[in-house]
């Protein structure tokens, strides 16, 4: 392994998308990640990211790509032999994820007490949808509840609509995020006090979620006004939205700063707006932001996209086409910076996934591989971490132990 936390080793009990994502970032930068999952037995088991679409000669490829740069093994830990497994292998990491609902690992014998047992010194990452603690701490979490409960879905939408989801459940990835951060902080704890006790991380998704909306608290304490979906219009910033140019094709737009929107009026040629009191400041603009949308339509609306979006961009306005994954994989700009990275995989030769986010100069990260089949890696850490012969490998399979 390279990368900055290479030597860090984590243990990745966890299902679906926040939990392992969590994992993978880390093991962008080095970290030996075990991925753990329930037996395959008939259509039953696996992690549950595998029955989500899509899939490609019924491999699933959302799996090989939110599960990458991991081993993975399978052992149920709802068996009493499964869960002695674990913690024989937990004396060999620093981290454990895992997103049960709170109490579940408890009522197996796997407290936190019994890890700490196993590994004094562990950082336990716990992922759920509402946290640890509190009346909806038992809910069932994914990513759509943490959307509507912090306050996403009610503003994704046009004035008058039905809330809306993302087209991703982005709940997930954001709370990964987190989650890896909440896994570093506690590391470099324990490098600066190699005699602290293990520590554990109550990772709320819901919480990820109002963090990074984080003007829907401020607004309704100091205003009292509900933040009111405003759909591809901006709540910020005049003019802004989104513009079909004249080939059909869409444009986000943005006039982000007044140094942006002088730009713009003296590219399109209407400097009179400068002149214009309505106009002379972002607050104003705001209050007759339909009539400069209208002129700012009207000027895309008259060019094709290619067009709009390279005179505005090379004027230093903000701007950007409204790309498909189709057309992110012939952008110039993601081929020059290999911002889409290729995965070794055993099933397709390699995958095309996101790169390593962010760069770092003297340490990078470097994507090795996408998420590995069921088991893929139970001879190698069955046998040869554990020392288990394969005769009793054997008959911990026949068990569904493994």
């Amino acid at each position: 392994m390279n990368g900055p936390l290479a030597g860090l080793k984590v243990l990745d009990i966890s299902n679906v998308i926040a939990g392992p994502f969590a994992a993978a970032l880390l093991g962008d930068f080095g970290a030996d990640v075990l991925k753990v999952e329930l037996p395959v037995r008939g259509n039953a088991g696996g992690d549950a990211l595998r029955a989500l679409p899509p899939h490609k000669d019924g491999k699933p490829l959302l799996w090989k790509a939110v599960n990458r740069n991991k081993r993975a093994i399978t052992l149920d830990l709802r068996k009493p032999g499964g869960r002695a497994l674990l913690l024989r292998l937990l004396p060999e990491f620093d981290v454990l994820i895992e997103n049960y609902r709170p109490g579940t690992l408890d009522r197996w014998g796997l407290d936190k007490a019994a890890l700490w047992r196993a590994r004094p010194g562990l950082v336990i990452l716990r992922v759920t949808g509402f946290g640890q603690t509190g009346p909806y701490a038992g809910y069932a979490g994914f990513a759509r509840l943490f959307e509507a409960y912090a306050g996403l879905a009610y503003i994704t939408r046009a004035p008058g609509d039905a809330p809306m989801h993302p087209g991703y459940p982005i709940g997930d990835p954001i709370s990964g995020v987190f989650g890896a951060f909440g896994v570093l902080a506690a590391l470099l704890h324990r490098a600066k006090h190699p005699e602290a006790p293990g520590q554990e991380i109550d990772l709320a998704c819901t919480e990820a979620m109002l963090r990074i909306l984080e003007v829907l608290p401020i607004e309704w304490d100091q205003l009292a006004q509900v933040h009111e979906p405003v759909g591809n219009s901006n709540a910020y910033v005049s003019p802004s939205g989104m513009f079909r140019a004249g080939d059909g094709a869409w444009v986000s737009f943005t006039a982000a700063t007044q140094n942006v929107f002088e730009r713009l009026c003296r590219l399109i040629g209407r400097e009179d707006l400068l002149a214009d009191p309505r106009y002379a400041s972002n607050p104003r603009r705001m209050r007759h932001q339909p009539e400069l949308n209208a002129i700012v339509a009207a000027w895309i609306g008259a060019r094709p996209a290619a067009e709009a979006v390279r005179a505005l961009s090379e004027a230093g306005v903000s701007v950007a086409p409204v790309y498909s994954n189709r057309d992110i994989a012939a952008d110039p700009h993601f081929k020059f910076r290999n911002s889409i990275a290729r995965a070794q995989d055993a099933d397709f030769g390699s995958v095309a996934v996101p790169c390593v986010v962010p760069r770092l100069s003297a340490t990078p990260g470097e994507v090795r591989s996408a998420g590995p089949a069921p088991g893929a890696h139970n001879a190698e850490v069955y046998g040869g971490w554990l020392g288990l012969s394969e005769a009793e490998r054997a008959a911990l399979a026949r068990d569904g132990v493994i």
